[in-house]
């Protein structure tokens, strides 16, 4: 197995990287989502790519901006502030009117990552949002009406979140329209390959390749942190070693003490 067979714009859309056949099935599918202004949920662990497929179902057909929104930040009582705007003199320290997150993403896509965080008062006024379409910023009596197409992602299992009592259930079925499992890691280990080479154009290193026992021993590693943690791993062994070749003795500690 050699990087230097690989086509540098193989198994890749819009950043999506992969040959495996989850991969490509979820390939298919984003040009058919993309069409559509429905919501789409997407379920996968941490560092699975789940923010790539959303600006990949944005970029296949964009309108507008794209707006992330990361839900495990929105906490304290600026958080509706920091969704939906607020007019000045809605609270102390509010000197002028400010528009939110949501406000911005007219027209175009908003991209909830990790929404299974979202406090659950905020959840109630997402729903509101999706339903009708409409939101009202702090300190307004104005309701607003917005054009936005909705993109969620969560690492948690949202349906037992709904029976633990953690996440609305009538919100769980507005967002899972269209739902999208990205595979782990280690479920498409085919893929590491062609994910590495991504990994180090990405960070101007395509000069450096790895030898045969280095690139072995990547495929064997079940990567738990999953493409997070294989990006991480090549910035390390790129930034330690002056190249161009990346031999075993690079690998990240974990990373070598689990193949050996």
């Amino acid at each position: 197995m050699s990087l230097l067979t690989l086509s540098p714009i193989a198994g890749s859309l819009h950043g999506f990287v992969g040959e495996a056949p989850q991969v490509c099935q979820i390939r298919r599918q984003l040009t058919k989502v993309s069409r559509s202004r429905a919501p789409v949920l997407l379920l996968g662990e941490s560092g699975t790519g789940k923010e790539v497929i959303a600006r990949a179902i944005y970029d296949a057909n964009p309108h507008g901006s794209f707006v992330p929104i990361d839900c495990g930040s929105l906490v304290g009582p600026l958080m509706e502030s920091e969704l939906f705007g607020h007019t000045k003199g809605a609270f102390t320290g509010a000197t002028e009117n400010k528009k939110g997150l949501i406000e911005l993403a007219d027209g175009g896509t908003v991209f909830f990552d990790e929404i299974g965080d979202l406090p659950l008062l905020m959840q109630v006024k997402l729903l509101r949002l999706l339903q009708e379409r409409e939101f009202r910023a702090v300190g307004s009596l104005k309701q607003r009406q917005v054009d936005i197409r909705v993109i969620a992602a969560t690492n948690k299992n949202l349906s037992k979140e709904v029976e633990r009592g953690n996440f609305r259930g009538d919100l769980f079925y507005r967002l899972n329209v269209v739902r999208l499992h990205l595979p782990p890691l280690r479920e498409r280990k085919s893929d590491i390959p062609l994910l590495i080479l991504h990994s180090l154009r990405q960070l101007g290193k395509e000069n450096y390749k790895l030898d045969t026992a280095a690139l072995e021993a990547m495929v064997q590693y079940d990567w738990p942190g999953n493409i997070r943690e294989l990006r991480n791993a090549i910035e390390q062994m790129t930034t330690m070693n002056t190249g161009p070749v990346l031999h075993s003795g690079d690998l990240p500690f974990i990373v070598a003490s689990q193949v050996e």
